[in-house]
């Protein structure tokens, strides 16, 4: 498993991370509302500054990033370093081991 790309994770513990770290901001589910941040179902394939109804700043719309395992390991590192100019205030997750759960869970949870 490489420290700086993607490798699959634990859903369990990304189960975790997601409640303790992201639901705050953001939902899963179609047809969930928006939050302070964008709900994430559809999320892999997508790109960034995409969601209907949710007013992103231009730093988003403009990164035209793709989202899918690998930017958003790197994304997830450090967002502010990744889009700068992102409203989303979120210190990021270092440990790749974190990352690699969290992704995991969302790949599942957002379809």
């Amino acid at each position: 498993m490489g420290k700086d790309s993607f490798a699959n994770g634990d859903s369990t513990k990304g189960a975790n991370l997601f409640k303790t770290r992201c639901q705050q901001c953001h939902n899963l589910k179609a047809g969930e509302p928006n939050k302070v941040g964008p709900n994430l179902h559809g999320l892999f394939g997508r790109h960034s500054g995409q969601v209907e109804g949710f007013s992103y700043t231009d730093a988003n719309k403009q990164k035209g990033v793709e989202w899918k395992e690998d930017t958003l390991f790197e994304y997830l590192e450090n967002p502010k370093k990744y889009i700068p100019g992102t409203k989303m205030a979120f210190g990021g997750l270092k440990k790749a081991k974190d990352r690699n759960d969290l992704i995991t869970f969302l790949r599942e949870e957002t379809k």
